[in-house]
C-alpha cells in the first residue's frame, strides 16, 4: 500500500521536476560543490518503478522488508517532481550551470509543502548507514497530490524568503538547493529500518509455523500412542485409568401402581444404599462383623464383597452394593461409625400401603428394586425405568470425593412409567375379604374371584385365597402368593353349559321356549353320565328347567344337536383354549379338545364342561359376553400409563372385541339362566340379591395337577346383574374337599354382587323375575 503522507521518506528531498542541475545557495560554504542533473530520458526511466537505481538495489538487499513497506510509485514521482535519483558511487563530473528559469503559469498552483524533519549531520548518517556515503537528499515529503500541473525543463532561480537545500552528491556533501514553500523546511534524516517482528506480514508467519509445528508434533504423538505403542503399554494405561475410575449405578425412580382412582396401591419410598470401596477397607473381616447385624446380611457375604477384588471386566473393583432399600435412620446409624471404604447414599424400596390388597396382582420387587412376581414382573421394563450413572475419578481418598476437575461423566436417572390399574381399591378390598370368610367357612384351600364391568371389559376386582402381604413376599410360599383366577387350571364343569346352549340358541336348535325329553341317564364311550336331580326316562324338560337343574342328559342331547365342530367353534368364541392377555404374567391359556383329539366319550364330556381345562378369568369373560348383548371384550387389568416424565397419561391400548351372539339371542340365554337362581329347586338360588334380577349358572368340576384330577371338588358359580340390564359380572371359585358350586361359590357372589351394584350406584331392577316351568 502506499505510504501515509506523514511517513518520512527513505530519501533525501529530491529537485523540482524539469531541471537538469542544482542551483548553488547563496551564502553557503558548499556553493562549490555541486550536484549532478539529469543526463535524459534513460534517468528518468532508472526511476520507474521497474527500473531502479543501485543505490536503491543496495538499500533493498540491505533491508528486504524496506521495499515491500514503501511506495512503490515513490521512485516515479520524485522523477516527476524533479528529484534527482541517488546514483551509485562517487560522482565524477561537475554539475553543470543553472538553467534559465521559466514563468510559471499563472493557472499553475505551488505544489503543497509539508513539514520536514530536522537535518543531521552528515557524518551521522554516514555511521547509521555503516560509514557508507549515500546519494539522498533533503526534501519536503511529497504524495501524489502534490504533483505541480504543468512540467518544467529548468530549475527556476531562487526567490527572496525561499530556503536552499543542496543535495548531496557523492564524496560532496553539504550541498544544497532551494525549496519553495511557506514556512522553513528543515532537512529530512532517512528513517531507520524497523525490528524484523515489528512487521506483521512476519509475525503472521512466524506465529502460523510455529502452530503448524505444535499440531505436527501432537499428530505424531498421537500416531505413536495408537499405533506405534505396543499393546503392553495400551494395556497399562487402561489399568491405571481404570484403577482411579469409580463406577457407581444411579437407581431410575420406581413407576408407582395405582388403582382406577389414584390410590396408591404400590410406589417406591426414599431408603438408602449401603455400598463399599474395596480398596479402601482396612480390615474386612472387622467391618463386615460389624454392619452383619446391623444390615441383617450374614458376615460370610459381606466379606468377599469388601474384600479387593477385580471385576468380571477387568480392572479392579471400586464399589459394591453391601444393601440396597435400608431405612433412612439405619443408614445414619452406619453414616455415623465412620468406617473406612462405607458409603451411604440415597435409594428408594419399594413400599405397599395396604399390605395385602390386591398383593396377587401387584406382586413384588427384589432387593435392587425389580419386579420377581406379578404386574411388578410383567411390566418391570416400564416400571423400572433407566438407571443412570456417575462415573468419576478418584484419588486415595474418601470414595464420596472425587477429584476437583477431574474426569467425571454423569448419566441422569430416567424415571419409570406409573401403571394405573381398572381396580376399584373399595371393591377389591370387599372382595377380598368376603372371599376369605366364605373359603375360610366351606375349608377351601384355594379361591378365587373377578368382577368384569360389562360395558368395558375392564377387571375392577380380582382376588385370590389365601392372601399375602407383598411388603413381606419372603413369609409366604409360591403357591399362597399365586393368582388363582388367572393361574389356576379346572374343569369349569355345568358352567360351561351356558356356552352350549347359547351356541344352540344362535344356531336355530332350540328356542327360549323348546321341550326336550330326557332320561336319567345316557352313555357315551363306555362312560355313564347321569343329572344330579336324575328324571325317568320320557320326562320333558323345558329349556330355563335343564338349566335349573344342571341337568347333564340334556345339554349332551342339545351338543348333539351342534356336532364336534360347531361346539369347537363356540368354545373358542367365548375365549376358551388361549390366554385371555388381560396383563398378569404367567396366565394360563387353559385347553380345549381339537376335532382329532375327540374321544369315545368326549361327546358327554366336552358339552358338560369336562375334558375342558379353563381359568376363571375365561370362564367370567364368556359370560361377559352374554350379558353384553352377545359382544366379546378382551378382559383387561391396565387402564392408563403415566409417564414418569412430565406425567403424560396414555390409556391403555383398546382390548379386542369380537360378536359371539344376536343381541336378542343374548337376552333370550340371561333370561332362561334367571331360572337357575330365582326358581325354587334351582342349583343357584344361594346367589339370589334383594332388589336385583340375578342370572347366573352354578359348576362343580375337578382340578387337573399332574395329569391327574383330584379328589376335591373345584365349585364355582357365575352370574351376572341386573339380568335384565347388566353391569357386573362375577365369577367366583373354590377349591374344596366336598360341596357344589351352589354351596361353596354362591353365596359369596351373593355378598360381592350386592356390595358391586351398591358401590357403583346401580338402580335395582323395575321388573320382577318372570316364573319358568321346569316341565311343560
Amino acid at each position: 500500500m502506499p505510504r501515509a503522507d506523514d511517513t518520512p521518506p527513505r530519501r533525501g528531498a529530491q529537485p523540482r521536476r524539469g531541471t537538469s542541475r542544482d542551483l548553488p545557495i547563496e551564502g553557503d560554504e558548499t556553493t562549490d560543490r555541486r550536484s549532478r542533473g539529469f543526463g535524459g530520458i534513460g534517468d528518468a526511466r532508472a526511476y520507474t518503478p521497474r527500473g531502479r537505481t543501485v543505490a536503491e538495489r543496495d538499500q533493498r538487499t540491505r533491508s528486504p522488508r524496506a521495499g515491500r513497506t514503501s511506495d512503490p510509485f515513490r521512485p516515479a514521482l520524485q522523477v516527476l517532481d524533479g528529484g534527482q535519483p541517488p546514483r551509485r558511487g562517487r560522482a565524477t563530473a561537475e554539475p553543470e550551470a543553472p538553467a534559465e528559469p521559466k514563468k510559471k503559469d499563472k493557472k499553475q498552483q505551488p505544489p503543497r509543502s509539508r513539514r520536514p524533519e530536522p537535518d543531521h549531520d552528515d557524518d551521522e548518517l554516514d555511521r547509521r548507514r555503516g560509514g557508507r556515503p549515500t546519494a539522498r537528499t533533503g526534501s519536503a515529503t511529497r504524495t501524489v497530490a502534490d504533483k505541480p500541473r504543468a512540467r518544467t525543463t529548468a530549475a527556476k532561480p531562487a526567490r527572496p524568503g525561499r530556503i536552499t537545500a543542496s543535495p548531496r552528491t557523492p564524496g560532496k556533501p553539504g550541498t544544497r538547493r532551494t525549496v519553495s514553500g511557506p514556512r522553513v523546511d528543515r532537512a529530512v534524516r532517512a528513517v531507520a529500518e524497523p525490528p524484523k517482528l515489528a512487521n506483521s506480514t512476519r509475525r503472521l508467519r512466524v506465529g502460523a509455523v510455529l502452530a503448524l509445528s505444535l499440531f505436527v508434533m501432537i499428530g505424531i504423538r498421537l500416531v505413536i500412542l495408537q499405533v506405534a505403542a505396543s499393546p503392553e503399554d495400551a494395556n497399562r494405561l487402561m489399568e491405571l485409568r481404570e484403577s482411579r475410575l469409580a463406577d457407581v449405578r444411579l437407581p431410575a425412580p420406581r413407576g408407582s401402581i395405582l388403582d382406577r382412582d389414584g390410590t396408591v396401591l404400590a410406589h417406591s419410598v426414599e431408603a438408602r444404599y449401603v455400598g463399599v470401596d474395596p480398596k479402601l477397607v482396612k480390615d474386612p473381616a472387622q467391618t463386615a462383623a460389624i454392619l452383619a447385624p446391623v444390615l441383617g446380611v450374614q458376615q460370610s457375604k459381606l466379606v468377599p464383597l469388601m474384600t479387593r477384588h477385580n471385576r468380571p471386566g477387568g480392572g479392579e473393583s471400586r464399589f459394591e452394593f453391601l444393601a440396597q432399600g435400608v431405612d433412612i435412620s439405619t443408614g445414619n446409624r452406619i453414616r455415623a461409625m465412620k468406617l473406612p471404604g462405607i458409603v451411604i447414599k440415597e435409594d428408594e424400596r419399594r413400599d405397599v400401603p395396604n399390605a395385602d390388597l390386591a398383593a396377587n396382582l401387584i406382586g413384588f420387587t427384589g432387593a435392587d428394586n425389580s419386579g420377581l412376581e406379578g404386574l411388578e414382573a410383567r411390566y418391570d421394563s416400564l416400571l423400572r425405568g433407566a438407571d443412570g450413572s456417575r462415573k468419576f475419578e478418584i484419588g486415595a481418598g474418601d470414595l464420596n470425593k472425587p477429584i476437583p476437575g477431574g474426569y467425571e461423566k454423569f448419566v441422569e436417572p430416567q424415571p419409570g412409567t406409573s401403571l394405573q390399574l381398572t381396580i376399584d381399591g373399595d371393591l377389591q378390598y370387599e372382595v377380598q375379604r368376603i372371599l376369605a370368610e366364605q373359603m375360610e367357612q366351606v375349608k377351601a384351600t384355594i379361591g378365587g374371584a373377578v368382577v368384569i364391568d360389562v360395558k368395558t371389559g375392564e377387571v375392577v376386582a380380582q382376588a385370590s385365597y389365601p392372601a399375602y402381604n407383598a411388603a413381606k413376599p419372603g413369609d409366604f410360599t409360591p403357591t399362597e402368593r399365586e393368582d388363582v383366577p388367572s393361574s389356576i387350571v379346572a374343569d369349569p364343569g355345568s358352567i360351561h353349559k351356558a356356552f352350549i346352549f347359547g351356541a344352540a340358541l344362535q344356531e336355530g336348535h332350540i328356542k327360549p321356549d323348546s321341550v326336550l325329553t330326557i332320561g336319567p341317564a345316557l352313555e357315551r364311550g363306555g362312560y355313564r353320565f347321569q343329572d344330579g336331580h336324575m328324571q325317568k326316562k320320557g320326562t320333558k324338560m323345558t329349556m330355563p328347567g335343564l338349566l335349573a337343574y344342571s341337568s347333564n342328559v340334556g345339554t349332551i342331547l342339545i351338543a348333539d344337536m351342534l356336532g364336534k365342530d360347531k361346539v369347537i367353534e363356540y368354545q373358542q368364541k367365548f375365549g376358551l383354549g388361549k390366554s385371555t392377555n388381560e396383563g398378569m404374567p404367567g396366565e394360563a391359556e387353559g385347553k380345549i379338545l381339537g376335532p382329532d383329539e375327540w374321544s369315545g366319550s368326549a361327546s358327554g364330556s366336552v358339552p358338560i364342561g369336562m375334558s375342558v381345562d379353563a381359568t376363571l378369568v375365561q370362564m367370567a369373560a364368556g359370560y361377559a359376553a352374554i350379558a353384553n348383548d352377545g359382544e366379546y371384550i378382551q378382559p383387561h387389568l391396565i387402564k392408563a400409563m403415566i409417564s414418569g416424565q412430565g406425567g403424560k397419561v396414555t390409556a391403555a391400548p383398546a382390548p379386542e372385541r369380537h360378536r359371539v351372539l344376536d343381541p336378542h339371542v343374548a337376552a333370550e340365554l340371561r333370561l332362561m339362566m334367571e331360572a337357575v337362581v330365582d326358581n325354587k329347586g334351582g342349583t343357584g338360588t344361594q346367589a339370589a340379591v334383594p332388589g336385583y334380577r340375578v342370572a347366573g349358572k352354578t359348576g362343580t368340576g375337578k382340578r387337573l395337577i399332574d395329569g391327574q384330577y383330584t379328589s376335591a371338588n373345584y365349585g364355582s358359580f357365575i352370574g351376572m346383574a341386573p339380568a335384565d340390564n347388566p353391569r357386573y359380572v362375577i365369577a367366583v371359585s373354590a377349591d374344596v374337599p366336598k360341596g357344589t358350586g351352589g354351596d361353596v361359590a354362591a353365596p359369596a357372589f351373593a355378598k360381592m354382587m350386592s356390595f358391586a351394584l351398591l358401590h357403583g350406584r346401580v338402580p335395582p331392577s323395575s321388573t320382577k323375575a318372570p316364573t319358568f316351568k321346569i316341565h311343560p
